[in-house]
């Protein structure tokens, strides 16, 4: 995973070891060092659309969700220093302005849910998180 991503999103392992994964999904895997059961879960939300509903639309909401992440990926990419690799500045802006145009060029169910399942799963963070505060 090239640095800047590990700098934004970290690893699945990562979450679980500092329990911002629920309690359910945190296990890691003994032999693998893996948080196996969210990886399972992770898989099931791709396979469960997938055969349920018309490839075309899996396809186009794949295509958002990865567009997504490598633009969030190159957003922080600006803030390297040259130790760590930093491109030229334009390279991320460029990335992160492509990324953008080519996520919300597709049609419009893909962005509506490739936007609604991180929007899900921000909200229950945030849920989470205030409730864990108030404890």
């Amino acid at each position: 995973m090239p640095r800047h991503a590990e700098a934004a999103f970290g690893d699945g392992s990562g979450r679980a070891r500092d329990r911002h994964l629920p309690h359910a999904l945190s296990g890691v895997h003994p032999g693998f060092a893996v948080p196996h059961r969210a990886e399972l879960a992770v898989g099931l939300v791709a396979a469960v659309p997938t055969a349920a509903m018309d490839v075309r639309g899996a396809i186009g909401f794949s295509c958002f969700a990865v567009l997504a992440y490598h633009a969030i990926t190159n957003a922080p990419a600006r803030t390297l220093t040259s130790d760590q690799g930093r491109p030229p500045c334009s390279v991320p802006v460029v990335g992160l302005a492509g990324c953008l145009v080519l996520a919300f060029a597709l049609p419009v169910a893909a962005v509506v849910w490739g936007a609604a399942v991180p929007a899900v799963g921000t909200a229950a963070y945030g849920i989470r998180r205030a409730l864990a505060a108030r404890r």
